[in-house]
């Protein structure tokens, strides 16, 4: 599933028209088919609002299909119908020409039809603004949506909801909120905003008969994952494999009063399969540790020379869970950085020490994944949590080329990005908001690194298992645990393997 800007499905309709020769009204016509599909056969009075673009002309087209199936509607234009595109001009002028009513509305009296029809409908269809919007909605077009929102029973908007910015998804000044939004081709980048499922509603992406080598022309750095595109990364066994062919993977991990960050993190990595699985920790919480850790070995941070010889050997290393915010655990991660010879992922106190050290970074040897919380990517970019929550994609993307890292950003839609190529988490929900997840994410995607997938595929596997076994274990549980997402790892592995 592609994440697209206005400018890339504008990029995309004229090469269609000018290269391929498909006529803009058939991608309407096609766009109209799918939305009417979209409209549930127990809506029979339906009140749909147009406006004078190319999303209006859409709004038109669905009137006619609607009306064949036996819909009882009523239909409203807002705006100068001398001002449509000429697309939507076709469909208005189809509609007058089968002699259906279509109301203008320019002033309160018009407004007040809209409201009657709407309270006497089951649903209403959204077709005012579309991804072109970068104006503050006025007049009587906030009036309109003001309306709409109060008044009607269930919303379905075409493309994006009308008074979202599809880029930024800013609300400009007033926004439908719809029910299901019915988009195309490609999934808008506004509908990641914080909060925007609330005009968004249910989302639903629906091809309009655009060949797959045109969105890939013009849409091939940002990606919604999906189950399809972790299956077919998954990479299965050879039944004549054995540990050593799964990696070492190496943990540093936990302190006094966070042995559990460690143990999570730890177990995590065995779980999700790796062949030979190494906590490095603090003396005084090793032995604790080692009870616990049943399949995993144990090294304390003073035996030097070991610890040394294990970071040069290791296919994989992760540092930083429960470690605590301190010089020794910036010394540590100075040293794995200068000597790894193989990817690091970086989580917690390790991102944290990073707070006026980024240029450690320079002196990588090995690819590093950084895995940080909102909090945590506050600290270290300087941004407030609020500004980073309005723009975290391009914020993470910025961070991940100008250091050379891959970003995982944690929270609702992770972003995983290198700067480059961009990947969206579709999976996990607030049932998870429990201490030790992220710990246990750290685990599964340095599991998948010792076991030979590359950093930034591991990252985004990783993102997606993580939420994806939260999502089964949410179906039953009220709240999930780290512990319970350990559990569950295996089978869903087995599942997504195929």
């Amino acid at each position: 599933m592609r994440i697209a800007l206005a400018s890339c499905m504008r990029a995309i309709d004229k090469f269609c028209i000018e290269e391929l020769k498909i006529p803009g009204i058939v991608l309407m016509e096609n766009a109209a088919i799918k939305v009417a599909k979209n409209v549930e056969d127990k809506y029979k009075r339906i009140t749909i609002v147009c406006g004078t673009g190319n999303n209006g002309g859409d709004g038109f087209g669905v009137a006619r299909h609607l009306c064949k199936m036996g819909a009882k509607l009523e239909i409203f234009l807002v705006g100068n119908e001398q001002k449509m595109s000429q697309d939507c001009a076709v469909n208005y002028n189809i509609l007058k020409n089968m002699n259906i009513d279509i109301a203008n509305i320019y002033d309160s009296a018009g407004l007040s039809c809209l409201e009657s029809s709407i309270e006497k409908s089951e649903m209403v269809i959204d077709s005012i603004f579309g991804t072109g919007l970068n104006r503050n909605v006025e007049g009587i077009f906030n009036s309109v949506i003001s309306s709409i929102n109060e008044k009607a029973k269930y919303i379905l908007s075409i493309d994006v909801p009308s008074g979202m910015n599809s880029d930024s998804g800013s609300i400009m000044g007033n926004c439908i909120k719809a029910d299901k939004t019915v988009s195309f081709e490609a999934y808008k980048n506004g509908f990641l905003q914080y909060g925007n499922d609330k005009y968004t509603g249910e989302i639903v992406i629906e091809n309009i008969g655009i060949p797959e080598y045109v969105i890939d022309r013009f849409c091939n750095n940002s990606f919604l994952l999906d189950e399809n595109m972790v299956k077919e990364s998954i990479i299965k066994r050879n039944k004549y494999s054995h540990k050593g062919d799964f990696g070492r993977t190496l943990i540093f991990a936990g302190s006094k009063g966070y042995s559990g960050a460690s143990y999570i993190a730890t177990e995590a990595a065995v779980k999700t399969g790796a062949g030979l699985v190494t906590l490095c920790t603090y003396k005084e919480i090793q032995n604790i540790l080692c009870e616990k850790l049943i399949e995993a070995m144990t090294v304390a941070f003073d035996e030097e020379e070991k610890v040394n010889q294990m970071i040069k050997n290791s296919d994989a290393i992760a540092i930083g869970s429960g470690m605590g915010n301190s010089k020794y655990t910036l010394d540590i991660l100075k040293k794995v950085i200068s000597n790894a010879k193989c990817p690091i992922v970086i989580d917690a106190d390790g991102i944290n020490v990073l707070s006026g050290n980024l240029s450690i970074l320079e002196n990588k040897n090995s690819e590093i994944i950084l895995t940080p919380h909102l909090g945590e990517m506050s600290r270290i970019t300087g941004i407030n949590i609020e500004s980073i929550k309005k723009d975290r994609r391009v914020i993470a993307e910025e961070f991940a080329l100008k250091y050379n890292v891959t970003v995982l950003l944690k929270g609702f839609n992770t972003i995983i990005t290198d700067g480059k190529t961009t990947v969206i988490n579709s999976t996990g929900s607030s049932a998870m908001a429990s201490g030790g997840m992220g710990d246990c994410l750290t685990g599964i995607i340095t599991s998948l690194i010792g076991q030979g997938y590359q950093p930034f595929k591991a990252a985004y596997i990783g993102a997606y298992l993580h939420g994806y076994c939260g999502d089964i274990l949410a179906k039953d549980k009220f709240s999930v645990t780290a512990s319970d997402v350990i559990e569950e790892i295996p089978y869903t592995m087995k599942r997504l393997e195929g």
